[in-house]
């Protein structure tokens, strides 16, 4: 996609591409995290960088031995540059829209406790169901940017309706609850007589959850941090300590329990986010209604009230 930019008595055509890239980089404030998101290689953002500035006829950043900082004339490019890219979003999303074949691309974002914990089975039977859907799972932490097409499916923990995009389409699903989660044996050992303090499990940066507490366990006052979700599930399983989990991940654990005499935490309401035209797409759609059937059977155990049975 080239667009034209008068400047200087000439028209200079420019890239859409080096558009993207710019955006990237002013977003990231860095070239190599821009490359990084682009999937490009750090030299190729550099000479597209280079290349729009020339086609400009200005310099669009700083270089700081803190990254990359837009210059006044970037912070100018950075408006249009982004109505561009609406634009482009736009254009997309209703060609996009018109698909009604059963086959193409779909991607689906999700927390990677949830992929892996509770929907991949699902995710499998909808592949076989269409083979000639090539579904990428983009198992995130964090949140992606439905209108800008980075993903065509949500399925997002929301804590306040409230917070919800205007001009994203939701299907509610169920709630969503944690609970206090130890190694059945550590338990076992305290109840036949080991009196020894055991640990909270934490990720880094954060402490026991104000909610919790470990029932009739004794904790110390040293916690075990951990960054990632894979190690936190892998230090109670080993009885390490105790531990705050999604009730549909505790739950279904056989080596794990959960602590007695401790509450249920309401950690929020699934939803099913889909933006403007893109949900009238035959393949969006039969997606969302297959997955809102699933989510609201599996209501129960997300609530902590059963195991899931597969």
């Amino acid at each position: 996609m080239q667009v034209g930019a008068n400047g200087g008595g000439s028209k200079a055509v420019i890239d859409w591409d080096d558009v993207r890239i710019f955006l990237a980089v002013a977003r990231e404030g860095s070239v190599r995290a821009a490359a990084a998101r682009l999937k490009l290689n750090h030299s190729t953002v550099l000479r597209r960088i280079a290349q729009l500035e020339e086609r400009l006829g200005t310099r669009l950043f700083d270089k700081l031995p803190s990254g990359y900082r837009l210059t006044g004339a970037g912070e100018e490019v950075l408006g249009s540059a982004e109505e561009m890219e609406a634009s482009s979003s736009r254009l997309q999303t209703q060609i996009f829209g018109r698909d009604q074949a059963v086959r193409g691309l779909l991607r689906v974002t999700m927390a990677p406790t949830i992929a892996t914990h509770l929907l991949m089975s699902d995710l499998a039977e909808f592949a076989q169901a269409y083979p000639e859907v090539e579904i990428e799972i983009l198992s995130l932490d964090q949140p992606v940017n439905l209108t800008n097409r980075e993903a065509d499916v949500a399925i997002r923990v929301v804590y306040d309706r409230n917070t919800l995009p205007p001009n994203l389409h939701g299907l509610k699903g169920p709630e969503l609850f944690g609970g206090v989660y130890t190694a059945q044996r550590l338990l076992e050992a305290w109840r036949g007589g080991a009196r020894e303090r055991t640990r909270w499990i934490v990720r880094t940066g954060t402490g026991a959850a104000d909610w919790a507490h470990p029932g009739e366990l004794l904790v110390s006052d040293t916690s075990l941090k951990v960054s990632t979700a894979d190690a936190e599930l892998a230090a109670v399983r080993l009885g390490m300590g105790v531990t705050t989990l999604s009730c549909f991940v505790g739950d279904t654990e056989p080596l794990l329990v959960r602590v007695p005499d401790t509450p249920l935490q309401l950690h929020g309401t699934l939803w099913l986010l889909t933006q403007g035209e893109t949900r009238r797409t035959k393949r969006v759609r039969l997606f969302t209604e297959f997955m809102a059937s699933r989510l609201a059977s599996y209501a129960p155990l997300l609530a902590g009230e059963r195991p899931l049975i597969r």
